[in-house]
């Protein structure tokens, strides 16, 4: 995809699957981000056997964790090597799975209402947001449970403005933004407030909210190299659901309920 037309449409990562694995998983980033979230799940994931819908699994992670303690897991994406790396993990895993390459939008409507839906990193690559995410909450049962994880917009913001130069132009101007950032800034960054409303508006009720990364990503290389990496990690999970701070993480994990 150009980089002119992101945005227009939902993000296949076939052309960076190696980078997204490298730069999102392969350090200290993704292992932060898969320890958070494991932490706000961590009570679902020991419940009897449900039925859980990975809504764009990527690599297949937090679906495999899920998976190793019982759970009945259904998988899609729309990129094939994505899936294939997924398909790969649960096979050395010896677990099955449902796998399918199919956009959320689709696969939405060939699944039934399920126990936990997770919906992670996917909502800020979409063409539509927001209709995506109605489509897909739909498909939890009452007294089942959304997992969000979405790149905040405030982060967006403010982290740009900290590095000046030709950043500054445009923080306030999204559309300009896409044909200048780089290819793993996501297109359609979410304001938590707006989508916690919009979530309440739909029936669901929000039981945990988590900033993943609220220093980390706004420091500069020569000030993390001067830093004691564990100490950095002791702060940031001291203020990491503290209001204000957890506002200000890169990502932001929302665990809702949906009212019975």
């Amino acid at each position: 995809m150009k980089q002119k037309e992101r945005g227009k449409y939902d993000q296949n990562f076939d052309p960076m699957v190696d980078k997204f694995k490298n730069q999102i998983y392969g350090g200290i980033k993704g292992e932060w981000r898969l320890k958070l979230l494991q932490e706000d799940l961590q009570e679902l994931h020991q419940k009897e056997p449900m039925e859980i819908w990975d809504a764009g699994c990527g690599l297949g992670q937090l679906a495999l964790w899920f998976a190793k303690e019982g759970h009945t897991l259904s998988c899609c994406d729309i990129s094939y090597k994505m899936l294939e790396e997924a398909k790969k993990a649960f096979r050395e895993a010896e677990i099955d799975a449902r796998f399918e390459k199919l956009p959320a939008q689709r696969m939405a409507a060939e699944i039934p209402q399920q126990d936990l839906v997770l919906f992670h990193a996917v909502i800020e690559w979409l063409a539509d947001p927001l209709e995506t995410l109605r489509v897909v909450s739909r498909k939890v049962k009452p007294g089942g449970h959304l997992s969000l994880l979405f790149f905040n917009y405030h982060s967006f913001v403010y982290r740009n403005a900290l590095r000046g130069g030709w950043c500054v132009p445009y923080v306030g101007d999204k559309s300009a933004w896409y044909g200048k950032g780089k290819k793993l800034t996501p297109p359609h960054p979410q304001k938590p407030e707006a989508l916690i409303r919009w979530l309440e508006e739909q029936g669901y009720e929000i039981r945990v909210q988590t900033g993943i990364r609220v220093f980390h990503d706004y420091m500069k290389k020569d000030a993390l190299e001067d830093t004691d990496l564990e100490e950095l990690m002791a702060l940031e999970y001291r203020y990491c659901r503290e209001p204000v701070y957890r506002d200000m993480g890169r990502y932001i994990h929302i665990l809702a309920e949906k009212k019975g």
